[in-house]
């Protein structure tokens, strides 16, 4: 699967930047290219500035509302970031035109931190941009969560993220939710843990976008997942998942060898991959609410068989009952059993639903509070109704 990635503000443009990363990565390894566009769009001209893979250009590098920011930012405000957006939406469209091979495209991937100003406001705007200009393919958003600190350190992060939630669910095919949260690691520095967090994130989506662009026919799987099983696989709110499990490197006497202990073993290998894929999925759930799933097995030819898939298949639909799933196997790794699971189309989050009740509450306390500060106001004018003024 091929896709045009977009990314907004500055936590969307470092991902986004990862995903150009990945490309060059699937390039020099593969030979197979599953990035077609990767573009930067921000209010603030120094986190454009601090990107190591996007090309520098104004056409991949795009700042909007240079008149009304002065290219340092909406400091946080997500409805000006909207506004922004839509005054300079024709600049992002021209700038995607430009993509050389933008007609291979199967799909458009927008990515932006949702509790921040740019991203947040951005986000939906030009996602239903890009939807009305290109109705035939699908546009999908990946909204980054905030840290648990930042919700409650401020009450603005959690009005932004749900406003922009409740607003991109409306307008994107899929909505990709990645919990920042989940992908803390505590002995890392602020900035190690940022790159690292990022990296994590694009990884999970490596074997998936590569598996349908193959070419070679010893790495095509008996049962392809191409970039129509995945379209078909995403709707709405949307989970993604990566485990791995380490196959030994001498392994040519488990080959040879019939004992049944051994076949087990390769079984096992890959439930492992799968546990480890549902319990680092981007979001915390339930995956008895999801109506769609995909699966991905990638590892060596030999340890793929029959067994293998119709036991993760087995393992998913008991944990998944209700939802249509759709599965593919991918003959490329060498070491180890590498499963991709994404879970779509939930009808129910409560992490979704925490921010919504949240947000109403910060809305109700903002409104209080604001009367106060007025009465305030009133009180002192009037205390000062008989001074003079210089004015």
């Amino acid at each position: 699967m091929k896709l045009v990635v977009v990314g907004l503000g500055q936590c969307g443009g470092r991902i986004a930047d990862e995903f150009l990363r990945l490309n060059r990565k699937a390039h020099s390894q593969r030979g197979i290219e599953i990035i077609t566009g990767a573009f930067a769009v921000n209010t603030d001209a120094a986190d454009l500035s601090g990107l190591k893979h996007i090309s520098p250009d104004y056409q991949h590098r795009i700042l909007i509302g240079g008149r009304r920011t002065g290219g340092h930012g909406v400091g946080k405000i997500n409805e000006l970031g909207a506004e922004v957006a839509k005054e300079d939406s024709d600049k992002i469209v021209d700038a995607i035109r430009t993509a050389k091979r933008f007609f291979e495209t199967d799909a458009f991937l927008l990515i932006a931190g949702v509790a921040g100003g740019t991203g947040s406001g951005g986000l939906p705007i030009v996602t239903q941009m890009i939807r009305d200009r290109y109705g035939d393919k699908p546009v999908y958003a990946m909204s980054v969560l905030p840290f648990g600190h930042e919700e409650q350190a401020e009450e603005r992060t959690v009005y932004n993220t749900a406003t922009c939630l409740k607003s991109l669910y409306k307008v994107a095919d899929a909505v990709f939710l990645i919990d920042n949260q989940r992908y803390v690691r505590k002995d890392f520095s602020l900035q190690n843990n940022l790159e690292k967090i990022n990296a994590l994130i694009v990884e999970q989506f490596y074997n998936m976008l590569c598996a349908g662009e193959e070419k070679k026919l010893k790495h095509v799987g008996a049962k392809m997942l191409d970039a129509g099983d995945i379209i078909q696989s995403l709707a709405g709110w949307t989970a993604i998942g990566y485990g791995k499990a380490a196959v030994p490197v001498f392994r040519w006497f488990h080959l040879l060898s019939r004992d049944f202990r051994k076949k087990s073993t390769e079984t096992h290998r890959g439930i492992q991959a799968m546990d480890e894929a549902i319990s680092e999925l981007s979001l915390k759930c339930n995956p008895v609410d999801a109506g769609r799933a995909l699966y991905l097995v990638s590892g060596p030819a030999k340890e793929m068989n029959m067994d293998l898939i119709k036991e993760l298949a087995d393992y998913l639909r008991g944990m998944s009952p209700q939802a249509v799933i759709r599965n593919g196997d991918y003959p490329r790794e060498k070491s180890s059993v590498d499963v991709t699971i994404v879970l779509s189309e939930f009808n129910a989050l409560d992490k979704v639903r925490g921010y919504f009740e949240r947000a109403t509450d910060v809305i109700h306390g903002l409104k209080e509070r604001r009367g106060e500060f007025e009465d305030k106001l009133r009180e002192i004018d009037d205390v000062a109704k008989d001074i003079p003024s210089l004015l």
